[in-house]
């Protein structure tokens, strides 16, 4: 499965579950915090949506929070979490 489309979130700081239960969920930590109409992130978690939808599932729960971060690149991250329910 080509995992490219999370090359611009924060690298091995994102988490996928690609397993084939009822649920997959994933953890993506954003370069960029999550505000504007302008913002990049929008596209990608559209794209990460639209990319699941295709595989049978459809987002169930999605939250997210600011942390902040004091490795490299420091600064606050803003940390998503998305739910994806399988569609029978």
């Amino acid at each position: 499965q080509n995992m490219g489309f999370l090359d611009s979130f924060n690298d091995e700081e994102s988490k996928i579950n690609s397993g084939t239960g009822r649920y997959r969920v994933m953890q993506v930590v954003l370069r960029e915090k999550f505000v504007g109409k302008g913002s990049k992130n929008f596209r990608e978690i559209e794209d990460l949506c639209n990319e699941q939808y295709a595989e049978g599932y459809r987002l169930h729960t999605f939250a997210q929070s600011t942390a902040g971060s004091s490795g490299f690149g420091g600064g606050d991250r803003t940390v998503c979490n998305l739910v994806f329910e399988r569609m029978d």
